[in-house]
């Protein structure tokens, strides 16, 4: 008897085109993708160096600088306010500011103070970068003090080179400043995006659907019926969060929630698009909730939560352009910490806008196909 029901299940399972290809599939993006995108280690921080001394000293301290595997030198900016509007449009994440006379004052035995100012956003990123600045000035500064011993004070003091730390936006570096509105944006995925789709299929599996497609009810209100409880649901739930993080946490956006909320709903046309889309082509329960899974894996793990985009291979923040959770979440952390505007987010108002072109398209030609 064990032997028929495991024979059954295996022919169930075989009888699937779809499903034993995944199971495949799978742990292969899982070994081969993973590994390389969720990765701690902080590289390629987009780095501005303003330079007011101009001398050989701070030149080659700008060579040392990039140099380094961690650290891009996008841009060496003419003032210290230049390269913070680098850092308010996301161009730039660290801004050095290298003080006048740092050669005169290191050949008379004088300190200089060297100004780092980060991007705190992600407060990890932030703190790490400006260690990995202040290990390479520090190092430079025992380079010169070997190769200048003349430069020591009568008491045979060497001067140094001070590094000043600014954390920008999050002074503090709280990382809950930084994970509370990315778990928001998850959160919507789950409500607005996959238990619609999940909705959908289950009316498949029991053969209502059916029923349904021969009803003069049009199709629009029939899909449109069963998104918009949960996009109300998903809506109340945002706004437990934010009333929960005020609370608990004592965070607000300093930002307006009107914005929070208009890029919300445009969010939630996406991932109900994409949604239907899985739903669509998914005959049981079980095959959408494995296909959901990996998707939800993906995107999440591709989408900067926990590691930054930039500290990732080329090939992999290639892959994020195609995530929309990468955009929202974007939003979500500028309009928290930064206060950013509709006309700052742009970029990201344009990107969301065509995914949900592109997916809500998608699952009505599809859902026509099959239906």
């Amino acid at each position: 008897m064990i032997k028929f029901l495991i024979e059954k299940e295996f022919k169930q399972l075989l009888r699937n085109s779809f499903l034993p290809k995944l199971i495949l599939v799978f742990p292969c993006m899982i070994m081969l993708l993973m590994p390389w995108a969720v990765n701690l280690e902080i590289k390629n921080i987009q780095l501005n160096i303003v330079d007011n001394d101009h001398s050989a000293i701070s030149q080659r301290l700008v060579n040392k600088i990039a140099a380094s595997t961690y650290f891009r030198l996008v841009e060496v900016p003419a003032s210290y306010e230049e390269g913070l509007r680098n850092i308010e449009i996301g161009t730039a994440d660290i801004v050095m500011e290298i003080p006048r006379h740092l050669e005169r004052d290191w050949m008379n035995g004088e300190d200089a103070h060297v100004l780092i100012a980060a991007n705190a956003v992600n407060g990890t990123k932030g703190g790490l970068g400006s260690s990995y600045l202040s290990s390479i000035i520090n190092d430079y500064a025992a380079e010169l003090r070997s190769e200048h011993p003349e430069a020591a004070t009568v008491s045979g003091v060497f001067a140094s080179i001070q590094v000043d730390t600014q954390g920008l936006f999050n002074p503090n570096l709280n990382y809950k400043l930084y994970m509370i509105p990315a778990l928001m944006v998850m959160l919507l995925t789950l409500i607005c995006g996959f238990l619609p789709a999940l909705n959908v299929v289950s009316e498949k599996e029991v053969g209502t659907i059916e029923q349904i497609n021969v009803t003069p009810v049009p199709k629009f209100v029939f899909i449109l019926a069963k998104l918009l409880p949960y996009w109300l649901i998903g809506f109340l739930v945002l706004t437990v969060c934010f009333i929960l993080a005020w609370l608990i946490y004592g965070i607000v956006p300093v930002g307006h929630f009107l914005l929070i909320y208009f890029f919300a709903v445009l969010f939630v046309l996406v991932m109900s698009g994409f949604g239907l889309v899985i739903s669509n082509y998914s005959a049981t329960m079980q095959q959408s909730m494995f296909v959901m899974w990996f998707c939800l894996l993906v995107v999440i793990l591709m989408s900067g939560l926990f590691t930054p985009i930039s500290s990732m291979p080329e090939w992999a923040q290639i892959i994020t352009i195609f995530n929309p959770l990468k955009y929202f979440m974007e939003v979500m952390r500028m309009i928290y910490l930064k206060g950013s505007g509709f006309f700052d987010l742009l970029p990201q108002f344009g990107i969301l806008l065509l995914f949900a072109v592109v997916f809500n398209s998608w699952a009505v030609i599809s859902y026509r196909k099959n239906n």
